[in-house]
């Protein structure tokens, strides 16, 4: 007999049975079913729970929950939701959404080293006018957050000739990519970024990270990439640096309120590409895979996989 094991989210119906199926498909000693099919009497029994962005209080219906199975790579919103400190909460870490973020990374760094964004706003004007093009060499590249995400996306740049550093918030190498780290590396490398790619997670140390003070230590003409999380920006004071031209352009796929609310001024401002959280999306088959080998692994073992430092905050 299969053990039940809870599906807790918040997403559409039709998502919820994709998950349970693929899930289940795979599975060997485990089904997966909604929280609300579990019968009452039998909640005291649930260990684990799979969620993606789950409701808190409906986690605080299992007492006796020992660990969750995201099935996103951002957690934030669960170690902000005041569950248990006890309960273990696992990432997706899906080597498939590295190479999509990777991808995602290379083409939207493309689009700013070719002046995609000048060309838009000529035709928007009707205006045939050809640049001088400079070699990826001679463009710098910083990914900022150096976990597999970035990690990854900075040897793909590399692999396409630009001239790649790394920073973290502690240290790390990278064969062949230039690493700093600390409070110290990231005031050093801010005067030697064309294209800012942050790859960060949101903890309180990233939170407002990039505000006036630290955009305007980048070179003029500097350009921003965010496929982290919104609040690492601070919105107002981007614009601020558009506006001024100390900035050229930011490609931004995150933000703090998503959707982005319609009266946003983000979504009008030409020097701004607004994308709608597609940088990196999870991949229903890979995803499925490890979620489902996490979960036997644990029923044959007990051993929660690898989770989240509560007190790094990933």
């Amino acid at each position: 007999m299969h053990i039940e094991i809870p599906f807790i989210g918040q997403v559409e119906t039709q998502e919820q049975t994709d998950w349970i199926n693929a899930i289940n498909s795979i599975a060997k000693k485990f089904r997966l079913v909604p929280l609300d099919a579990v019968p009452a009497d039998q909640l005291p029994q649930v260990e684990i729970a799979v969620v993606a962005s789950p409701q808190p209080e409906k986690l605080m219906s299992l007492p006796n929950l020992k660990w969750i199975q995201s099935l996103w790579a951002g957690v934030e919103d669960i170690l902000s939701s005041g569950i248990d400190p006890d309960i273990s909460i696992v990432r997706l870490k899906d080597p498939q959404m590295a190479e999509s973020m990777a991808e995602a990374v290379l083409a939207w760094t493309l689009y700013l080293h070719r002046n995609m964004p000048l060309y838009k706003r000529q035709q928007t004007r009707k205006i045939w006018q050809q640049h001088s093009l400079s070699t990826p060499q001679t463009c710098n590249v910083t990914v900022f957050g150096l976990g597999k995400l970035g990690s990854r996306a900075a040897l793909r740049l590399k692999q396409n000739n630009f001239t790649v550093r790394g920073w973290s918030n502690s240290e790390k190498s990278i064969d062949g990519i230039d690493t700093c780290y600390g409070t110290d590396g990231f005031e050093s490398v801010l005067p030697v970024t064309d294209i800012a790619v942050l790859l960060l997670p949101l903890t309180e140390n990233t939170t407002g990270l990039f505000n006036k003070s630290c955009l305007l230590k980048l070179p003029t003409g500097a350009s921003m990439i965010n496929f982290s999380r919104g609040p690492i920006v601070v919105e107002t004071d981007l614009l601020d640096c558009l506006d001024s031209k100390n900035l050229d352009h930011a490609v931004l796929d995150v933000f703090n309120e998503e959707p982005l609310p319609a009266g946003n001024p983000l979504w009008s401002h030409p020097d701004i590409t607004v994308l709608p959280h597609i940088s990196a999306p999870t991949t229903l088959s890979s995803a499925a895979a490890i979620t489902a080998e996490n979960i036997d692994n644990y029923l044959n073992s007990k051993t929660i996989p690898a989770s989240v430092d509560r007190s790094r905050g990933y």
